[in-house]
């Protein structure tokens, strides 16, 4: 009998539903957003997710906020500190050393003086804090995004940053802790803290357009663009401009972001095996 390596089960778990989403980009009719071929698979993907932020995550999420302030500033600030180390290694392999080093410095930093992050003493010290991820680096190394993808719980992706999305969940701490009831709590802390965060951001959407995924496909995309042009991205005509997107409200960023990842990096489901 044939034993399946926990982590390569993982790894197929993750990469089938992928595999399919490939396989249905290749048939997809031409038409609409150029990029979002698979348009009618993620609306209802996106149906589904929405519908799970607003009976579950959403309502916890609420009582959460209720929590004073600085507790859940120094939660935010512990697991920042615990992204810095990934957020610096991709910004070494994206040939950006200077600030590789000052991320890695951010960590020590917060890890030692700032009290396994809780507070945020290097941004005071003047390191400043960078956002990157595989996905970004693999933009930089010249991969193109692929089809708009909305994965079902994790949210907004590409076919490349899905793929670079196993990469970051594996070079997540969190992912390794070895006692499962503690690393599902701090995922679970992780997301709701997160998502307390957001909660005026998703009525500003809700407000801002009649149709909420195309806004959000749209911000999304920009967003992501920006990420990986460190906030100077060329300018690219997007259809989705042309339903009047560009007049509405701009969404914080933090609307498609959880802990600095899209909705879909990090509302990873909340799973046993590991």
């Amino acid at each position: 009998m044939n034993h399946i390596h926990p982590t390569a089960a993982r790894y197929r778990s993750l990469l089938a539903p992928l595999a399919l989403s490939l396989g249905l980009a290749a048939c997809a009719s031409p038409g609409g957003h150029p990029q979002d071929p698979l348009e009618p698979m993620n609306r209802a993907t996106f149906r589904f997710n929405d519908t799970v932020d607003t009976y579950a995550l959403r309502p916890v999420a609420q009582v959460y906020a209720e929590a004073p302030l600085p507790v859940r500033t120094g939660v935010a600030n512990f697991f920042g500190n615990i992204r810095d180390v990934w957020t610096g290694v991709n910004n070494v392999l994206q040939g950006k050393p200077l600030d590789g080093v000052s991320d890695f410095g951010r960590v020590l930093v917060n890890s030692t003086i700032g009290m396994l992050g809780v507070f945020d003493v290097a941004t005071d010290m003047g390191l400043e804090k960078h956002d990157e991820d595989l996905g970004q680096t693999l933009a930089v190394w010249g991969v193109g995004d692929g089809p708009y993808l909305v994965l079902p719980l994790l949210g907004p992706s590409t076919v490349r940053d899905s793929v670079a999305l196993i990469g970051d969940m594996q070079a997540d701490p969190v992912g390794h802790v070895e006692d499962i009831p503690t690393r599902n709590s701090l995922r679970a802390l992780r997301i709701v803290n997160t998502r307390a965060g957001l909660l005026g951001a998703d009525e500003a959407a809700n407000q801002a357009a009649l149709d909420k995924y195309e806004y959000l496909r749209s911000f999304y995309l920009q967003y992501r663009r920006g990420q990986i042009y460190d906030g100077q991205p060329p300018r690219i005509k997007d259809p989705d401009d042309e339903a009047g997107l560009d007049d509405a409200p701009e969404t914080p960023s933090a609307a498609l972001k959880l802990d600095a990842q899209p909705l879909a990096a990090s509302v990873a489901p909340v799973e046993n095996p590991q």
